[in-house]
């Protein structure tokens, strides 16, 4: 063989082995959430949607190789969720799952991915559990976790001079890490727990749970779950006359939930989020691309799908695969700057720290336009209001 063809042969092996990087010859992204339940407005086919757009911004391949979709609706149960993501790394070969609203489900999925060697995002499993000694070295908590949620609006509140608290909590472990981490919060800033009700998960009736909040006289009646049971119980607060006279704050509040409470009833509430689409000029173009494919503004649980989705698919490109470990190592390496996510650096247990927004909601006279909800009332840098690493996280690379 001559010089020339021994060249040509080299060059085509390269670009063989460089190709033959990408498993299966697809890079195949997973969302599984809660496309029917009590989460489908926060996350559901929005978040699908959301996975979509990311996709198309890069092209719809990634190292020369096309990107596919899947979803499926986890009914917010772990042995589902566990049983959809063996499925779908053993037959389907996915690559990397994301979303999972309610943190029992994403704690599930995060075990099976680092055993079959595949990439696990949370954009909206929110319990610090996920950073503990269940982290794993191939899970990124990409959204917020519920430590930085109760960390901006509980001091907010507390500064303002509400020192007495009452919790009414989601009985699951969504619902105990946020009310684990508001009361670390605010006993650190000065204020107190003055009881709490655990309700059942979903919830639908919060009159005895209201009333005992009532009776404690907190300054605060701090809600500690999500989604329909959010609404349900800020609905009724309002109609027993709580909110005239004691302070309801949902310690996890998407945009969905104000819409469906309405402001004349969300009006002045505080809460913590990680995204806005009227932020700026970034998150507005990125808004108003989604609201044209799901006719609704997105909630941070979907925008960071689409920030996930995004990020995990640039950095396969820069590692040159989409090898799990080599994924992970890169993502660690980059500073997320997107429409979703400022200023985002991934740590070694696994949480994506970056900038959160600190929201008031407006009166139905100063929002001017429809999803026109929130007043950014300041902008939390992420080392500020992200939880320091948990020692139980043992890593090893």
């Amino acid at each position: 063989m001559n010089l020339n063809k021994l060249s040509a042969c080299l060059v085509a092996c390269m670009g063989f082995a460089a190709q033959a990087q990408v498993s299966d010859d697809v890079v195949k992204i997973g969302v599984l959430n809660d496309l029917s339940g009590v989460y489908s407005d926060l996350s559901g086919q929005g978040s699908v949607v959301a996975a979509r757009l990311a996709i198309e911004e890069m092209g719809g391949k990634v190292l020369g190789k096309p990107v596919e979709l899947v979803f499926a609706d986890h009914q917010n149960k772990p042995d589902v969720a566990a049983n959809l993501a063996r499925g779908w790394f053993d037959q389907s070969k996915v690559d990397m799952v994301t979303d999972f609203p309610t943190s029992s489900t994403a704690l599930a999925v995060m075990e099976i991915a680092r055993q079959k060697n595949r990439v696990s995002m949370p954009s909206s499993g929110l319990a610090t559990a996920i950073l503990g000694e269940k982290c794993s070295p191939l899970n990124a908590q990409w959204t917020t976790n519920t430590y930085a949620l109760a960390a901006g609006t509980a001091r907010a509140l507390v500064k303002e001079g509400k020192k007495s608290w009452y919790f009414i909590t989601a009985d699951y472990t969504f619902g105990h890490s946020l009310e684990k981490d508001a009361t670390e919060v605010i006993k650190a800033n000065g204020g107190s727990i003055v009881g709490n009700s655990r309700h059942p998960f979903p919830g639908n009736d919060f009159s005895s749970f209201l009333l005992k909040a009532q009776a404690s006289k907190a300054d605060v009646i701090a809600l500690a779950n999500a989604g329909n049971d959010t609404i349900n119980a800020i609905k009724q607060a309002n109609e027993y006359g709580i909110t005239r006279k004691q302070v309801v704050a949902p310690l996890l509040t998407y945009i969905s939930d104000v819409h469906s409470i309405g402001l004349d009833k969300a009006q002045g509430m505080y809460l913590s989020e990680a995204f806005y689409w009227d932020l700026d000029d970034k998150s507005r173009a990125w808004s108003r691309k989604f609201f044209e494919k799901h006719k609704r503004m997105p909630t941070a649980a979907q925008a960071g799908v689409y920030s996930a989705t995004l990020n995990y698919l640039k950095a396969v490109q820069a590692a040159g695969t989409d090898e799990a470990k080599a994924v992970m190592t890169q993502l660690r390496k980059m500073t997320i700057n997107d429409a979703v996510i400022r200023n985002g650096k991934l740590r070694e247990d696994g949480a994506l720290v970056h900038d959160m927004l600190l929201l008031q909601v407006k009166s139905p006279a100063e929002s001017k336009a429809p999803w026109d909800y929130y007043k950014v009332k300041a902008v939390l840098k992420g080392p500020d209001v992200f939880p320091p690493v948990n020692p139980a996280c043992a890593i090893s690379h």
